[in-house]
């Protein structure tokens, strides 16, 4: 089991993450609503802004207040941009 932090001590299983997201699109806000609904929602952002949302193989949905860029070095890859 690899656990990375994802902010304010808060740790995630490396291998069950399928996915790390912006929050802005319309999709993601949609996914978020549906995790409210279904009890799947985890907000670990201790009251801040999302800046990111992880999706875990067992259709968990994590709030982290964490950029994506920085979660992405905390799981060890490498970002690249298409902007």
């Amino acid at each position: 089991m690899n656990l990375v932090n994802i902010g304010f001590g808060n740790l995630i299983n490396a291998d069950r993450v399928i996915s790390v997201i912006s929050p802005e699109s319309a999709p993601a806000k949609r996914l978020v609503q549906k995790g409210k609904e279904d009890g799947t929602l985890i907000d670990a952002t201790h009251g801040r802004k999302t800046m990111s949302i992880i999706i875990t193989d067992s259709d968990n949905v994590v709030l982290s207040y964490m950029d994506l860029k920085q979660i992405a070095v905390r799981f060890g890859v490498e970002v690249q941009n298409d902007e």
